[in-house]
C-alpha cells in the first residue's frame, strides 16, 4: 500500500458540524440576492421577508409541537442557554427576595455528561447575579442515564435543573417522560431547561405536552448554515432578552434577523416532514450504523464501543481501540480523509473524555475515544464508501506492524535502526538489525507490552535484551510480561542486564557489553536517581585506540540527564553524590554531540546531547567541567528537586524542569503552500513526510522524497549527524507534529530546518 493519489473526504463529524444542505445554501443565496429585505421595514421588500421569516417560525412551532410557547430566533444553541439560564435565574432570584431566602443554600443542577456551554453558563451567571448556589452535577450510570433518585434528593432545594436531550459525544439520549415525572413530583417550579442541540431530526419532540421551560437548537447541526439557532420558550416561563436594542423578534432578542439562515433552516424544516425528503428513515439510519459498526468490528477486533445502542441514536457511534490512543485513530483516519472526532468539537484539545469518565468507563477508554458521527442526510453509497476507506486504514495498521496479521508476515517492510515509543511522557526504545533479525529493547512500558509484542512478531525479531536502566518508581517495568512472551535463554540481572563474559576497559574501568550484530551495547554503572541506575551506550566495536566517545551511536541514559534537567535524587534509592561522579563519568565517555535517550521526554524533545544541554543546564555543565564541587552539587540539586510537584498529574515526575531551562532558538522557517512548491523547484530543498507509515502509505504527495516518522526522528538525526546544513522541510497531517520536531532538530544543530505550516490540511 503506498498512495499518493488524492482522495475524497468522507465526513463522519456530524455531530461537530454538518454541511449546508445544497438547497438550503441555494435558498440562503437566494434571500441575500432577492429577498434581502430588512424584516422590520414596512415596504414590500421588508414584509416580503418579514414573511418568510414568519413561514420559518411556524415552521419550527409545528416540528417541535410547540403550541402556545414561544419561539424565539438566536445566532445559535449558546445564545440559546445564555438566554434560558439568564431568564431562569433573574426570576429565581426575585423569588428568593420574595420569600427572604439565601441563593447560598440552594442549587443549580446540571447533567455530568452535558456540554460544557451549560455548566460554564450556569456558573458564570450565578455569579454575575450573585445568587451564589452550589452548581452541581447530576451523576450518571455506566450507560449514560441520569440518576433519578439524586435529582429527587436535590430538585426541592433547587432552582434550576438542565439536562440535554441528546448527548454530543455519545449520541445517549434521555428518557424526557419519565425525566420529567422525577423532576415535577420533587419540584413543580424549578426551571428545566433541556439541550436539543443534537435531538433534532434524530428523535421526535413534542415540547408543548411536556413542562419543558427552554429548550435550545442550531442550525449547524442539521445542515443549516452557522450563525442560526433558536429556542423554544413554554408558554408563561419567564424571558429576560440577552440583546437589547432595536427590539426586533418583539423586544424579546435586539439585532436585525439572519434572513439567509432563516432560509437555510426553512428548507431543512421542509425536509424534516416531506414524504419525499432527502432525510433518511430511522430504521435507514440504524441499519447504517449496523454496517459501519460491523466494518469497525472486522477491521478492529479489539475495538470496544462506550455506549450502548439500545439508548442512543444511531447517528454516533462512539469506541475506543485498545492499543491505541485517541490522537493515534485521529492521525490514521485523516490520512485516510475520513473525518471523524476524539471527543467535542467544542474542547478538542482535551485529551481525556469527561463524558466518559462521569460514564465511569475505564481511564484507557476515555483516552482512545473516537467519535464518529454522520446526519439523516447520509446515504446509503456514503456508507459503503466509509467502509471501504475504514478497512483500508486497518490494512495500513497491518502493513506498518501496529497490528498483527500472521497470514501475511512475510511482505512488511523490514525496520532497521532505533525506534522511540511513547506512552505519555515515558520512553520505551527499540533497536533492531535488520540483517540479522535481531532486537533490544531498553525500559520497555507495560502499556506497551502488546504494540511491542505485536512489532517483535511481525518484524520476526529475536529479542537478545529487555533491559530498565533503573527501577521506575512511577510503573511496574513491561520487562516481565514481554519475557514472558519472548523467553530468554540467559541469566539476567534485576534490570534484565544478561550474563555476560564481554568487557572492555574504558578510562582505566572494566565495562561489561553484549554483542548485537556488528555493534555493542555497554553497561555504564551510572547511580544517583537511583541506587541501581545504569547507562547503556550503543556503539561500534571499539578496536585499537577507539574510545567510547568516538564510536557511540546512542546513549541510553535513563534519567540521569534529561532534556532540560537532570534526573531527581530525592527518592529514598536516591544519590545526588553519585549522581555528581556518574555525570563525570558520562561527560568523559561520551562525545558532545553523541545523542542521548532519556526515559522521559517531557517538552517533546526526542533526544538531546551534552552540548546542547549544557548550553541551557549550568549546573550539568559545572559538574561536566568540574568546576562545581560535590557538596556545591548536593545543595544546588536539593533546591532544583525542592521545585517537584507529584500532585500535578499521575504521573511522577522524574526530573524539575527549570523555567529558564530552554535555550533561546531562532524561530523555525516557515513555509506556505506556494512558497514551499517554489522552493522545491528552485533550490535543493528536500520534503520529509514525518507522519507515521500508515498515516504514508494511506495518503502522500510525491513531492516527499522520504518519509521519516517521528517514531524514527532519532535514528534519522544520527544518520546524518555530519549532514546537518541541508535544507529539509517537514510536513505532517496539521503542521504541529513538524514544528516539534524542526524544533528538536534545531536545538540539537540542524541549522536549515524548515516546516510546512498547516501541513497537508492547508497545502490545498
Amino acid at each position: 500500500m503506498n498512495n499518493n493519489h488524492d482522495l475524497s473526504q468522507i465526513y463522519l463529524d456530524a455531530n461537530a458540524t454538518t454541511p449546508v444542505l445544497p438547497q438550503a445554501a441555494q435558498a440562503a443565496l437566494s434571500a441575500m440576492e432577492l429577498l434581502f429585505g430588512n424584516p422590520s421595514s414596512s415596504h414590500i421588500t421588508g414584509l416580503r421577508a418579514k414573511d418568510l421569516m414568519e413561514q420559518t417560525r411556524n415552521k419550527a412551532k409545528q416540528i417541535l409541537g410547540s403550541e402556545n410557547g414561544k419561539i424565539i430566533f438566536t445566532s445559535g444553541a449558546t445564545e440559546g442557554i445564555q438566554t434560558a439560564i439568564l431568564s431562569a435565574l433573574i426570576s429565581a432570584r426575585e423569588a428568593l427576595k420574595a420569600t427572604q431566602q439565601r441563593g447560598e443554600d440552594c442549587y443549580l443542577l446540571y447533567g455530568a455528561t452535558e456540554h460544557k456551554a451549560v455548566p460554564e453558563s450556569l456558573k458564570h451567571w450565578n455569579a454575575l447575579l450573585g445568587i451564589n448556589a452550589k452548581v452541581i452535577a447530576i451523576p450518571v450510570d455506566g450507560y449514560g442515564n441520569l440518576d433519578h433518585d439524586f435529582i429527587s434528593q436535590y430538585a426541592p432545594k433547587s432552582l434550576m435543573i438542565c439536562t440535554m436531550a441528546v448527548n454530543n459525544e455519545t449520541g445517549v439520549y434521555q428518557d424526557l417522560s419519565a425525566l420529567e415525572n422525577t423532576i415535577r413530583q420533587a419540584s413543580s417550579t424549578i426551571f428545566w431547561l433541556v439541550d436539543c442541540v443534537q435531538a433534532l431530526g434524530k428523535i421526535s419532540l413534542n415540547l408543548a405536552q411536556t413542562t419543558i421551560d427552554y429548550a435550545p437548537f442550531s442550525g449547524h447541526k442539521l445542515y443549516a448554515p452557522k450563525g442560526i439557532g433558536f429556542i423554544y420558550i413554554r408558554e408563561n416561563a419567564p424571558l429576560t432578552p440577552v440583546i437589547a436594542g432595536g427590539g426586533q423578534e418583539s423586544g424579546q432578542r435586539s439585532g436585525t434577523e439572519n434572513l439567509p439562515g432563516m432560509a437555510a433552516i426553512n428548507v431543512i424544516f421542509d425536509q424534516l416532514v416531506a414524504t419525499d425528503s432527502c432525510f433518511a428513515s430511522h430504521q435507514t439510519l440504524h441499519a447504517y450504523r449496523q454496517q459501519l459498526a460491523d466494518t469497525l468490528r472486522q477491521a478492529f477486533p479489539q475495538i470496544v464501543f462506550n455506549h450502548s445502542f439500545d439508548n442512543s441514536v444511531p447517528t454516533t457511534l462512539n469506541f475506543a481501540i485498545k492499543g491505541f490512543s485517541s490522537k493515534e485513530i485521529m492521525d490514521l483516519f485523516d490520512a485516510a480523509n475520513i473525518r471523524v472526532s476524539s471527543g467535542s468539537a467544542c474542547s478538542s484539545k482535551v485529551t481525556r473524555s469527561f463524558v466518559l469518565d462521569a460514564m465511569g468507563l475505564p481511564a484507557w477508554q476515555s483516552e482512545s475515544a473516537i467519535r464518529l458521527s454522520f446526519g439523516p442526510a447520509m446515504t446509503q453509497a456514503e456508507v459503503s464508501q466509509a467502509c471501504q476507506r475504514i478497512i483500508s486504514t486497518a490494512q495500513a495498521l497491518t502493513q506498518s506492524c501496529m497490528v498483527l496479521d500472521s497470514a501475511n508476515i512475510d511482505d512488511k517492510t523490514p525496520l532497521n535502526g532505533l525506534v522511540q515509543l511513547r506512552s505519555g511522557a515515558s520512553c520505551t526504545w527499540v533497536y533492531i538489525e535488520a540483517a540479522s533479525k535481531k532486537a533490544f529493547i531498553i525500559d520497555p512500558l507495560p502499556e506497551l507490552t502488546e504494540r511491542l509484542d505485536t512489532l517483535l512478531q511481525c518484524q520476526q525479531l529475536d529479542l537478545i535484551a529487555i533491559i530498565d536502566t533503573h527501577g521506575h518508581a512511577d510503573h511496574v517495568s513491561g520487562r516481565v510480561l514481554l519475557a514472558e512472551k519472548h523467553p530468554q535463554n540467559i541469566q539476567c540481572d534485576g534490570l534484565g542486564w544478561p550474563q555476560t563474559a564481554l568487557s572492555v576497559t574504558e578510562n582505566g574501568r572494566q565495562l561489561e557489553y553484549i554483542q548485537l550484530a556488528d555493534k555493542w551495547l555497554v553497561k555504564v554503572p551510572t547511580p544517583g536517581h537511583t541506587g541501581d541506575s545504569i547507562s547503556l551506550l550503543l556503539c561500534q566495536p571499539l578496536s585499537g585506540s577507539d574510545t567510547l566517545a568516538s564510536n557511540t551511536l546512542f546513549a541510553f541514559c535513563g534519567d540521569t540527564i534529561l532534556m532540560g534537567t537532570l534526573g531527581r535524587t530525592n527518592f529514598d534509592s536516591s544519590s545526588a553524590v553519585s549522581m555528581y561522579g556518574s555525570i563525570q563519568l558520562l561527560s568523559s565517555v561520551l562525545a558532545p554531540q553523541s545523542l542521548i535517550c532519556a526515559s522521559h521526554d517531557y517538552q517533546n524533545e526526542f533526544a538531546t546531547h551534552l552540548s546542547a544541554e549544557c548550553l541551557r543546564n549550568p549546573l550539568l555543565q559545572q559538574v561536566s567541567q568540574n568546576t562545581i564541587t560535590v557538596d556545591e552539587f548536593v545543595a544546588r540539586k536539593l533546591a532544583l528537586d525542592s521545585q517537584l510537584n507529584d500532585q500535578t498529574g499521575s504521573e511522577i515526575l522524574c526530573g524539575a524542569l527549570p523555567t529558564a531551562s530552554c535555550s533561546k532558538l531562532k524561530p523555525i522557517i516557515e513555509y506556505s503552500a506556494a512558497s514551499l512548491d517554489i522552493a522545491l523547484h528552485s533550490s535543493k530543498v528536500k520534503l520529509i513526510d514525518i507522519r507515521e507509515p500508515h498515516e504514508y502509505a494511506l495518503h502522500h504527495t510525491s513531492k516527499a522524497c522520504e518519509n521519516v516518522p517521528l517514531t524514527r526522528l532519532v535514528q534519522f538525526m544520527q544518520q546524518h549527524q555530519h549532514d546537518k546544513d541541508s535544507e529539509w522541510v517537514l510536513v505532517c497531517r496539521s503542521g504541529s507534529r513538524s514544528l516539534v520536531a524542526a524544533q528538536a532538530m534545531q536545538r540539537l544543530g540542524f541549522s536549515h530546518i524548515a516546516h510546512l505550516k498547516g501541513g497537508y490540511a492547508l497545502a490545498h
